[in-house]
């Protein structure tokens, strides 16, 4: 009977044969977010780069960090993407653009950009967008109520606004910044649970109450509505009871949502921070860098062209 011969595990990779000195197989998110960011850096200048399990070659002398808002989702089922935000050459708005290979699918995130650019500018990029990338969908992911985006975007601007996080150098300042808004972030969250406590604490005494209340006084006025009367005002008088606290917890639940969406934009300025940090101790330049002279020459020479 033949022996059965067993490759070993490094020398095999997707059920085929391969060399100690193999290359890896290809990254096609990556690629595909690599191509990405290489049009884009036609018309835009790249400032940072947010990643979602995906690895996208980029210059050295650009802030890298973790996509946070995906993180902490609920729900993992987000597939790997990347996202950026970049800077319009023509007209310096700043936007933040993501790219879903795997769904063909374009972000423009309007929240946590807002006050940063005009709506002319945000026309003209979804325009450039579509023109570029006539095979994807572009989706503009405006400010949302339920999740405070427009709350959250104003506690940020009145500390410390995106573009002084990209550009400016004046990190002991930016550094305080970034604290206060952990602070306001704190805060919120320390008085979101207060609420919801006092919320828990009252809702069920007071229901009773109220009840027993509406019963007795609204009973008295039985021989002049009629009982079925009585018995809709009853009911009418709990149930609006109940839709008080009912708001009240649900607007400790907004300031819960809130706080950490402020928590996780300080986490996300204070990365940037520290990345372009180190890359000024190293004498790289930390501003804006063309990213497709490093991916493409064709779009580095566009880039080029434009400026």
């Amino acid at each position: 009977m033949p022996r059965r011969t067993v490759q070993p595990w490094h020398t095999v990779c997707y059920g085929r044969p391969v060399t100690p000195h193999s290359p890896p197989p290809a990254d096609h998110d990556g690629s595909a977010c690599r191509e990405f960011f290489d049009a884009v850096s036609t018309f835009a200048r790249l400032h940072a780069v947010k990643m979602y399990r995906v690895s996208v070659p980029l210059p050295e002398a650009l802030p890298v960090l973790p996509c946070l808002d995906r993180e902490a989702r609920l729900h993992e089922g987000i597939p790997p993407h990347a996202a950026a935000y970049i800077e319009d050459i023509e007209g310096g708005g700043l936007h933040e653009v993501g790219c879903i290979p795997s769904r063909r699918r374009i972000e423009v995130d309007i929240a946590s950009t807002a006050g940063e650019h005009t709506e002319a500018s945000h026309a003209r990029l979804v325009e450039r967008l579509r023109a570029r990338f006539p095979r994807h969908r572009i989706v503009v992911d405006g400010p949302s109520w339920l999740r405070g985006d427009r709350r959250v975007a104003r506690a940020c601007r009145a500390r410390v606004s995106l573009r002084q996080i990209l550009t400016e150098r004046d990190f002991p300042s930016l550094h305080r910044a970034v604290d206060e808004l952990r602070m306001v972030s704190s805060v919120m969250e320390k008085q979101s649970r207060v609420a919801s406590w006092s919320v828990r604490t009252v809702t069920g005494p007071m229901l009773a109450l109220g009840g027993f209340l509406s019963y007795q006084v609204l009973g008295m006025l039985t021989g002049s509505i009629g009982p079925v009367g009585v018995q809709a005002l009853q009911y009418l008088t709990v149930g609006l009871l109940g839709a008080v606290f009912l708001y009240l917890g649900l607007k400790a639940v907004h300031l819960t949502e809130v706080a950490g969406r402020i928590w996780k934009r300080a986490a996300e300025y204070q990365l940037i921070l520290r990345d372009r940090e180190r890359l000024a101790s190293v004498g790289r330049k930390a501003g804006p860098a063309p990213i497709g002279a490093v991916l493409s020459p064709r779009a580095a020479a566009a880039a080029g062209a434009r400026r």
